[in-house]
């Protein structure tokens, strides 16, 4: 998430209105403690803020705090077809052959990151490869939604992808991506963990027994290593060219100890100002309910906008 997505959002919010927000509706798809769910949703917003996101500049706000995001989401329900949900590649990884126990949310959710989009009418959206495709979707819906109702009231937004990690894998599977769920600790490195975690995780990643690669194509059969490189790069704000070029042929041994360095040079002091952050909670729901305002105050106008479209009576929803 680090790589993929905040980093770039602290570029972005340089140029761009931004609204960062967490999902804790999409959280949901899968089970989640109660007791931990709110916890959780002030542990990201302090990742976001720790990793350089301006709560000032941006509006930053939870997901289930503003209706207006579940009210477009039933409309695009309405608007998608089931053969595009069904295209969605990311169900079929995440339900597995157990899919006809996996929650209708599950599916359907592409449709609910439509809504998170378009009821802000964004133009750009900062996604990794494996959004990509939800993306598409999201255009889709919108596109549908204005030739439907004779309308341009959404506008078609862009992908944003950049970076060297566009997608990090796990660290015990290179053909696997990088998630809070894999059974494993040792899969992933988490803005939370302590140096010691993080070294340890690094030594236990999974490597060939040969040594590193002399060019990109060479990692073509070699993911884990592709991975390891790619972050390295990503951290380094170098391209995968520059650091396989760097490595070549040498030992994972050297290799690990310098990723090792750079990983606690920029995941040290998130971690201690994240920890900092979640001891003022005060703080942190006081940030979330500034961002909910203001977002609802805008969401509010696209909606009503959109029930005038549909032919429902205009929603008044009240603010507070």
């Amino acid at each position: 998430n680090y790589l993929g997505a905040i980093k770039n959002f602290v570029s972005l919010q340089k140029e761009y209105e931004c609204f960062f927000c967490v999902v804790d509706l999409h959280a949901i798809t899968v089970w989640q403690d109660p007791t931990q769910l709110a916890n959780k949703t002030r542990e990201v917003t302090a990742a976001f803020i720790a990793c350089g996101i301006d709560p000032n500049q941006n509006i930053l706000f939870s997901q289930s705090q503003v209706p207006q995001h579940t009210q477009l989401a039933w409309i695009f329900s309405c608007v998608a077809r089931m053969g595009w949900l069904n295209r969605m590649t990311q169900f079929k990884d995440k339900a597995g052959k157990d899919k006809e126990n996996a929650s209708v949310g599950l599916f359907s959710y592409p449709t609910l990151m439509a809504a998170d989009i378009l009821i802000y009418l964004a133009s750009h959206v900062p996604v990794g490869e494996d959004q990509k495709q939800h993306l598409e979707l999201t255009r889709d819906i919108a596109q549908k939604f204005n030739n439907d109702f004779k309308t341009n009231l959404f506008p078609i937004p862009e992908p944003l992808i950049f970076g060297e990690a566009t997608r990090v894998m796990s660290l015990r599977d290179g053909t696997k991506k990088m998630s809070k769920s894999d059974s494993s600790n040792y899969s992933r490195i988490m803005l939370s963990d302590s140096t010691d975690e993080i070294m340890k995780k690094i030594k236990k990643a999974k490597t060939d027994t040969h040594p590193l690669p002399g060019s990109l194509k060479e990692t073509h059969n070699r993911p884990e290593a592709l991975n390891l490189l790619s972050i390295f790069a990503s951290l380094n704000n170098k391209s995968t060219e520059e650091a396989i070029s760097y490595y070549a042929g040498k030992e994972f041994s050297l290799f690990k100890k310098d990723l090792m360095d750079v990983v606690v040079e920029k995941i040290d002091p998130i971690n201690k100002k994240m920890k900092k952050l979640m001891d003022n909670k005060d703080y942190l729901d006081s940030i979330m309910k500034n961002g909910k305002e203001k977002a609802i105050h805008i969401a509010d106008s696209v909606l009503k906008k959109v029930y005038t479209t549909v032919g429902f009576s205009k929603p008044n929803i009240p603010i507070k």
